[in-house]
C-alpha cells in the first residue's frame, strides 16, 4: 500500500508553488501533464516505504516552463500556469482537498496583497495634497484642541538652570563605607 506525502501549495497569478514534504526521498519521479495532472512517486524512510501522489490541478499548466527541484528534505515545484489568473483552489472538483494537501503560509500571498498592487501603482496625479493641511475641516490649530489639558507653562522648565555636581570621594565613602584613594573614580 502506498502512502501520501504532505504537500504544501501557494500561488501567484502566473505560477503555482508545490512543495512535496518527503525527507530523504529516493528514486523520486515527477510527471506533469499539460492538462494539469501532477503525479509523484518516491521511496523514503525506514524500510524504504513507497509514497505516491496524484493531483488534478484546477487548470492547465505549461510543462516546458515549469521547474522541479529535488532537495534533501523536499521536492519543490514551480508550475507555470497556462493562463495567468488566480485559482480559487488547487484541485479540481467540488470536494475538500485531501488532508495531506495544505496551504504553504510561508509563500502565500493574497490576491489583494500582490506586490505589484501596492501603493506605488496608485494614480495620485489628480489628488490635491494642499487640502490635507487643514486636517479635513478640523482646523489646523492644534493648540486650540489642547484646552484644559495643562501645559500652559511649557516655557518655564524647572531643570534648565540646575547645575550637576559630581559627588566627592568623601560623600561616596559615606554612602558605601569604603575609603576611596585619591584620584579613584567614585
Amino acid at each position: 500500500m502506498s502512502l501520501h506525502p504532505e504537500v504544501k501549495w501557494a500561488q501567484r497569478p502566473d505560477v503555482v508553488y508545490l512543495t512535496v514534504m518527503l525527507p530523504d526521498a529516493k528514486d523520486a519521479k515527477v510527471n506533469l501533464d499539460p492538462e494539469g495532472v501532477f503525479n509523484f512517486s518516491a521511496s523514503a524512510g525506514a524500510g524504504e516505504r513507497h509514497y505516491e501522489l496524484k493531483l488534478e490541478l484546477q487548470d492547465k499548466v505549461n510543462v516546458e516552463e515549469s521547474k522541479i527541484s529535488t532537495g534533501v528534505r523536499s521536492i519543490f515545484c514551480i508550475l507555470q500556469k497556462a493562463e495567468p489568473k488566480w485559482w480559487t483552489k488547487l484541485l479540481r472538483g467540488d470536494g475538500k482537498a485531501p488532508h495531506y494537501v495544505k496551504v504553504d503560509w510561508d509563500k502565500w500571498v493574497d490576491e489583494d496583497d500582490e506586490p505589484d498592487a501596492g501603493p506605488g501603482d496608485m494614480d495620485m496625479n489628480s489628488m490635491d495634497f494642499s487640502k490635507f493641511g487643514d486636517m479635513g475641516g478640523m482646523g489646523g490649530d492644534m493648540a486650540g484642541m489642547m484646552g484644559g489639558m495643562g501645559g500652559d507653562d511649557l516655557d518655564e522648565s524647572d531643570d534648565e538652570e540646575q547645575e550637576v555636581i559630581k559627588p566627592s570621594a568623601k560623600a561616596v565613602e559615606a554612602v558605601d563605607g569604603k575609603p576611596k584613594a585619591e584620584g579613584e573614580a567614585a
